[in-house]
């Protein structure tokens, strides 16, 4: 079972599904949506995705015809996506507090990449002041 919530904690999600497959996304608009040089995403079935908190207060924007990002009103975390004719939904693994192990297998849209995101630099462990 993958858990998410959104930073406030208002809106939380489920799906009873496996992390199959993490892909990061560098697309312009995933950029924009999330502030970051790439947004990591998972797709889990939609019959196997529900809302288990704040489906009242969630808020959507239609980022291309059809595809809705769909995020907490309150505190703006962008918990999922989805194109509503896709038998998948799109979990954003950041709001997800199942803790996953698995790594990345795909990179999408890297023509579109941020020219500052340098993937070579390693950062410590922890840091102070980030």
């Amino acid at each position: 079972m993958l858990n998410g919530s959104c930073l406030c904690g208002a809106v939380a999600c489920e799906a009873d599904a496996p992390v199959e497959r993490i892909v990061h996304c560098h697309c312009h608009t995933c950029r924009k949506t999330h502030g970051t040089a790439f947004s990591s995403v998972t797709a889990v079935p939609r019959e196997k995705f529900r809302w288990t908190r704040g489906e009242d207060v969630l808020g959507a924007i239609e980022s291309s015809p059809g595809k809705f990002r769909r995020f907490c009103g309150r505190c703006g975390s962008h918990v999922m996506a989805e194109r509503v004719a896709q038998p998948v939904v799109l979990l954003r693994l950041g709001c997800l507090d199942t803790e996953v192990r698995d790594r990345p297998q795909l990179h999408i849209w890297r023509s579109d990449a941020a020219p500052w995101y340098d993937p070579k630099i390693q950062f410590p462990e922890k840091q102070e002041g980030v």
